[in-house]
């Protein structure tokens, strides 16, 4: 074998093909780790933008093997290893390409066609470079091909679109310079490691052999193996005084967490976690020969261990006031704070700054995270700006005024920290349920609450809160006649409910969500009268629970969060900053998969806004990529929808047939391809609905009482043909030796689970979801693709066509990656046809137990 350093550019250069062998699995990269690719370009486009020289990001090895020369010469070759990363860099060359193209520069454009993506005098399968597993293949050549269905369902389309995304975005602030910066950092600035083996290797061995090695050094070994090679002398006394402890305190991870914080405080804000030890090596090789001064350095390290432990369990805390504040950020979840947090505790240990104002700083560090995620601002780029933060602080500054400066120097833009005004009008008007983390939004209800001072403290370990809609997700009809009285002009029930009902001022906490179910608000009231939650207390001593009522709570909630979260340093936004919402809105249209529709009134409750609004920015925003697929609440194209000059021209409806998506007679597009605003949120990456997940399967006891809440819900709500209909199903899974497990939401969904061997952290899955009040069956293939064997597409594509064969499911291709959901009825009138579908999902998950 023979292995080499190259680019991408330089491998695929010249007249050659990348085949995928059928061995491989599809391709399985998904946004975490499309996000992370992009995060170190963005890395490498800044540096490159600023005129550094930045070293080249090492992003891998590919393994290839030689395939039959073509008879005009084109070389073949079979990539036994490194599918993942060719393909993704091939998608995102291809969103490249667009992009040039949707601003006019055709000379680019082509240029990446004909040098990066084909064979320009090739036909057929030899016209393409890559050519991926039959699985893939129509999605990624319909990207390749720019073709109506590019951006599809699936991970080949969501990747395209994921670089479409981003780079539409970056184009937006950056222009062509930083386009053309991207396209050089892709080109030139990945290191790929080009291993290449001869004719005669058994290739499927050596993919074998890749694909089970054995656990490697992690960096914080290879640190300690350099120090001690330099120690030779002090080495034995080191590391069992000062190495061991300080490994037996924190333990192997946490170790190498400490190693890559103590890079960041010593002020090396682009230290990356996949680099530690050549970091540090570099920092400690001018003192390699100078064991006392290596001593020293040591000894520093370990006191810093000392100082995380406090950061990562508070309660060793001493000072009461740190330590409030260190508890709530640990629960707040994620490492964004800790560069900060430790430089803090090493100035307070040092003397160069008080417990109090440390505590002050780490509260403007808390303040701007659940700003951020009140105005739905991305958590990208926060872990830079706290990463940023040691080294701008001076030592004799006052940590907290400092800190607070540094966060209010962006007051716009990605890295913006929200003031009041943004914050309230947020708070009345977005999706506050679909923002951030569960344990997030947990956290700042928690808090919300705490502000009421009540004369009895909750003891939250042991209350078994959760977060629960007053105005329920899935309302009855008591509910909509309700919301049809404040209803405005032209605006239906349904769409007042989905632009109030996940807004911060309609959420609660509660331990009583199956109580709560999806009664009318008499009923709640009862229940929450009854609350120790003094929110609670209040909601109940409300006449009614409507758009007011909501918009209400939402004014007083906010005018607790300004108090309870100071925001930055009084100046003026510029006047002509856009609303983040409107960028929300085209990173929307941008992940909508071809084949899919949505409403006016969809998008505005996603950004939090109204359907006029809308409807007026899309008409006069040039180029707002996809803005043809909003339509009407009935599915039909807007009467006054115009093409952006110099952009498409012809008829929208014709355009979205094309991408896949039917219209009945009447001009309707039809509804099973419509996106609502939750599968926009999940398409932009937002938490999955917790409250639909299933748990799992619980105690007897429990599991008896959530059994017959899904029951009676469903007698009450369906008729007897489905209520039989359903019950057989279930039953009939049972006796497939298959489980139940019940939702906790206030209407009491049902999940037939699997058991799952073998998948770490996964023990069950489960095909769908019945909700009993809604009369729906969610498909939850947006859970599926995380657990096998299903994250394997083709077998998702499989469960989809066998249901579509039963008669009236009829679910969308397009919503492949996402929860589509069919009527309960069917039970009734395909129950046995649907039951043979459940068995070979169970057959199908045993075989893979099996493995």
């Amino acid at each position: 074998m023979h292995a080499q350093e190259t680019t991408f550019t330089k491998l695929v250069q010249g007249e050659k093909q990348y085949q995928v062998p059928l061995y491989q699995r599809t391709y399985s990269w998904e946004r975490e780790q499309l996000q992370q690719l992009w995060y170190d370009v963005q890395e490498l486009v800044e540096e490159h933008s600023e005129g550094r020289s930045p070293a080249a990001h090492f992003l891998g090895s590919v393994v290839l093997a030689p395939g039959r020369i073509t008879a005009g010469g084109m070389q073949r070759w079979l990539v036994v290893d490194g599918q993942q990363r060719l393909t993704t860099l091939m998608l995102a060359f291809t969103a490249l390409r667009d992009r040039h193209r949707a601003r006019g520069a055709e000379q680019k454009a082509d240029r990446i066609h004909d040098l990066v993506l084909v064979n320009k005098y090739r036909s057929g399968e030899d016209h393409y470079r890559l050519l991926p597993t039959q699985a893939d293949r129509d999605a990624f050549i319909a990207c390749v091909e720019t073709s109506p269905k590019a951006g599809g369902p699936g991970n080949v389309g969501a990747a395209y679109r994921f670089f479409l995304t981003v780079l539409t975005e970056g184009e937006e602030s950056g222009g062509e310079a930083w386009t053309d910066a991207v396209e050089t950092v892709l080109s030139d600035l990945l290191s790929i490691v080009e291993i290449t083996a001869a004719e005669a290797d058994n290739v499927y061995r050596i993919f074998e052999s890749i694909n089970n090695t054995g656990v490697g050094l992690s960096q914080s070994d290879l640190l300690r193996n350099y120090v001690f090679m330099c120690l030779r002398t002090r080495g034995e006394s080191v590391y069992r005084n000062l190495w061991l402890p300080m490994q037996e305190l924190l333990g192997p991870a946490n170790l190498e967490l400490l190693v890559w914080l103590d890079l960041i405080v010593a002020g090396n804000s682009r230290a990356k976690q996949s680099e530690i030890y050549r970091d540090q090596k570099r920092r400690l090789e001018p003192i390699s020969t100078d064991e006392a001064a290596l001593e020293n350095e040591i000894a520093a390290l370990a006191r810093r261990a000392e100082r995380l432990v406090r950061i990562l369990r508070p309660e060793r805390e001493l000072d009461p006031d740190l330590r409030e504040v260190l508890e709530r950020l640990s629960r707040w979840g994620g490492q964004t704070h800790y560069p900060l947090a430790l430089h803090l505790l090493d100035r307070v240990d040092t003397g160069q700054a008080t417990a109090r104002q440390a505590a002050q700083a780490l509260i403007y560090a808390e303040s701007y995270m659940v700003r951020r995620l009140l105005a739905g601002l991305s958590t990208m780029g926060s872990n830079r700006v706290f990463m940023e933060i040691a080294k701008e602080l001076e030592k004799d500054d006052d940590p907290a005024e400092a800190v607070r400066r540094f966060l209010s120097k962006n007051r716009t833009g990605a890295r913006a920290w929200p003031d009041d005004d943004a914050v309230r009008e947020a708070i009345r008007a977005r999706p506050f349920y679909k923002a951030g983390r569960g344990t997030q939004r947990f956290q700042v209800l928690r808090r919300l609450e705490e502000s009421y001072g009540g004369s009895e403290p909750v003891d939250y370990a042991k209350a078994h809160l959760t977060v629960e809609h007053v105005l329920p997700q899935r309302p009855a009809h008591q509910w909509l006649d309700l919301l049809a009285e404040e209803a405005e002009d032209g605006q239906t029930p349904e769409e007042l409910h989905t632009s109030l009902v996940h807004t911060l001022g309609n959420l609660t906490l509660s331990a009583d969500n199956a109580k709560l179910s999806n009664h009318p608000f008499r009923r709640k009231q009862e229940i929450l009268d009854s609350s120790a939650l003094r929110m609670n207390q209040a909601i109940a001593g409300r006449e009614r629970w409507g758009r007011a009522e909501i918009l209400d709570r939402a004014d007083d909630l906010a005018a607790r969060a300004v108090r309870l979260w100071p925001g930055p340093v009084a100046g003026t936004v510029p006047a002509d900053d856009e609303w983040t919402g409107w960028k929300e809105l085209r990173a929307a249209l941008l992940a909508m998969p071809a084949g899919t529709w949505t409403t006016y009134g969809d998008v505005a409750a996603l950004i939090g806004t109204h359907a006029m609004p809308v409807g007026q920015h899309l008409a006069a925003k040039a180029g707002v990529h996809g803005a043809y697929r909003v339509l009407t609440a009935d599915g039909r194209v807007a009467p006054g929808f115009r093409w952006p000059a110099g952009t498409e021209s012809g008829d929208a409806r014709t355009r979205l047939e094309a991408e896949g998506v039917p219209f009945d007679a009447a001009g309707r597009a039809r509804r099973s391809h419509r996106l609502t605003s939750a599968d926009l949120a999940a398409l932009l990456g937002r938490d999955l609905d917790e409250e639909s997940a299933p748990p799992t399967p619980g105690d007897g006891a429990g599991q008896q009482s959530a059994a017959a809440r899904f029951e009676t819900q469903l007698r009450d709500n369906q008729t007897a043909e489905s209520v039989n209909g359903v019950l057989s199903a279930l039953r009939f899974w049972e006796g497939q030796g298959g489980d139940l497990a019940y939702g906790r939401a206030n209407e009491t969904s049902c999940f037939p689970t699997a058991p799952l061997d073998g998948a770490p952290g996964l023990r069950t899955t489960w095909p769908l979801g019945i909700y009993p009040v809604s009369g729906t069956v969610e498909v939850v293939f947006q859970y599926l693709k995380r657990r096998p064997p299903f994250d394997d597409e083709a077998l998702r594509r499989e469960l989809l066509d066998r249901l579509n064969a039963i008669d009236g499911i009829g679910l969308a291709e397009a919503k492949l990656d996402l929860r589509p959901s069919f009527p309960l009825e069917v039970f009734a009138e395909h129950g046995e046809e649907l039951r043979a579908v459940l068995e070979w999902f169970a057959h199908t998950v045993a075989l893979t137990n099996r493995r």
